[in-house]
């Protein structure tokens, strides 16, 4: 199936050497007593893909796939706030390409067919595999919606080149849902604050710190990413 093909190219390393090039993305929180502090986060400067430099697909999954990959190699999924925050500060922004909604949305012919618009742009712009982009996949995110709404996947993002997402925060979907506008991000779990090493997910559970990184106060990021864990059939 799909998934457990996902599942085990990637968990086997099978992904391009640029995404192991992390960059990194600050964001900062004036503190009660006027200080301010700067939190340093380490991103993948793309979304998870399969294949190499020369030759990969950026694949769509479901959460319990993805949530599988970050716990199994240090990695966490973004939440809103990082979201925008890696739009203002990737090296440059792709034109989301829609394509027509329908059922084939979560075919893999589909993967394909939205991966060669996106390829086709990066010819264009001439810009190295490295470099920090977004603007070319709505990210799969992790919310406190989550814990409200048991077993659905977060997805916001796709955002214009004037900043504004096509998608708004929603757990419309099932978790066991992807389609071909899913991209995962995945964020390092070890974050810098004022250049000081320090679990991300201290960050978002400290009410003084987490708005560094969160709009919506603390999130108990790790507890939704292990639970997303759970074991579920593959489609």
């Amino acid at each position: 199936m799909r998934e457990q093909a996902i599942l085990t190219q990637l968990m086997e390393g099978n992904l391009p050497d640029f995404l192991r090039k992390l960059k990194p993305v600050e964001l900062s929180r004036q503190l009660k007593d006027g200080r301010r502090v700067t939190v340093s986060i380490f991103v993948m400067p793309d979304y998870l893909a399969v294949g190499s430099d020369s030759d990969f697909l950026l694949i769509p999954m479901t959460l319990h796939t993805a949530a599988q990959i970050a716990l199994r190699f240090g990695f966490v999924l973004p939440t809103k706030k990082i979201v925008d925050a890696i739009f203002k500060q990737s090296a440059f922004h792709f034109i989301p390409a829609p394509l027509p909604p329908g059922s084939q949305m979560s075919s893999t012919a589909y993967y394909v067919r939205h991966d060669e618009r996106i390829k086709e742009q990066r010819q264009t712009l001439g810009k190295s595999l490295d470099a920090l982009v977004s603007g070319h996949k709505k990210d799969v995110v992790l919310t406190n919606r989550l814990a409200q709404t048991i077993g659905r996947i977060a997805i916001y993002g796709w955002h214009r080149l004037s900043g504004v997402p096509i998608q708004p925060l929603s757990t419309v979907h099932q978790a066991s849902y992807a389609d071909y506008s899913h991209g995962i991000r995945l964020v390092s779990e070890i974050v810098l604050m004022d250049g000081k090493p320090k679990s991300i997910y201290s960050v978002l559970q400290d009410p003084d710190l987490t708005d560094a990184l969160s709009d919506e106060g603390t999130i108990q990021a790790q507890r939704l990413l292990s639970s997303s864990d759970a074991p579920r059939s593959f489609r």
